[in-house]
């Protein structure tokens, strides 16, 4: 199983609760991932950790400050190790197909190639407890920003896109009006996350997370902390 810079960080569990997220933030639906087949096994993908719920609310605040007709919207939050299971071979699946490649066909070198870019963006499904995958733990969210209507703000690519539009700077040093529209709303939302206490994940401008391995690993790489992580997996 390879892994992750981030998880060298260990992890000392702090033991707060999941909690479900309060009704003032819409929620994409039908769920995403339940729409393709996913097995939340009763659980839901709208719970969080007690205090990243509370700082969930913080930059709900900073975005409605901004701009006061706009909300966050939750694409996706806890996610169950077996569901990053499924989502990791789906991915793997849909990328075959619309490359219009066949599984039996490929070489052991094409398809590690090909899973190897899907996990630059999706988290190893590992049940080893020293090295769980961030949504497992309750500190990771995935979201965007909507307008009054509800209807999700464009971002110059659609969350889980394998591709480089995914990166949070994609469009920082372009030329084009259209593009730069794109930045400033995923600087909005980056500035609204990162003024609450998230960190956001450096290949994918819609992921968040406070308290897990990543969160700690980004703090000790961009500010010199040492610490641990408080959020482990939750069964």
């Amino acid at each position: 199983m390879p892994t992750k810079p981030y998880h060298s960080i260990p992890i000392a569990e702090c033991g707060d609760p999941l909690q479900d997220l309060p009704a003032g933030f819409p929620r994409l639906q039908p769920h995403p991932y339940v729409a393709v087949g996913a097995d939340y096994g009763g659980a839901s993908p709208f719970v969080l950790r007690q205090a990243v719920v509370a700082k969930l609310e913080a930059a709900q605040q900073f975005v409605r400050q901004h701009q006061p007709s706009w909300t966050l919207l939750v694409f996706d939050a806890f996610r169950p190790i077996a569901v990053q299971r499924y989502m990791v071979q789906h991915t793997y699946r849909q990328l075959l197909s619309d490359r219009h490649l066949q599984p039996e066909t490929l070489t052991p070198q094409q398809r590690e190639a090909v899973m190897s870019e899907v996990l630059e963006f999706w988290a190893i499904p590992s049940e080893n407890p020293a090295t769980p995958p961030p949504h497992s733990t309750g500190a990771a969210i995935d979201l965007t920003l909507a307008d009054a209507q509800g209807k999700a703000i464009d971002m110059g690519s659609p969350i889980d896109e394998i591709s480089e539009r995914s990166h949070p700077y994609h469009f920082r040093e372009s030329s084009c009006p259209e593009d730069q529209q794109f930045h400033h709303h995923r600087t909005l939302l980056f500035d609204a996350m990162e003024a609450a206490g998230f960190i956001g994940h450096p290949n994918e401008w819609w992921h968040f997370s406070y308290g897990d391995q990543i969160w700690a690993w980004q703090r000790q790489e961009r500010f010199g902390e040492t610490q641990c992580a408080i959020y482990g997996a939750i069964d």
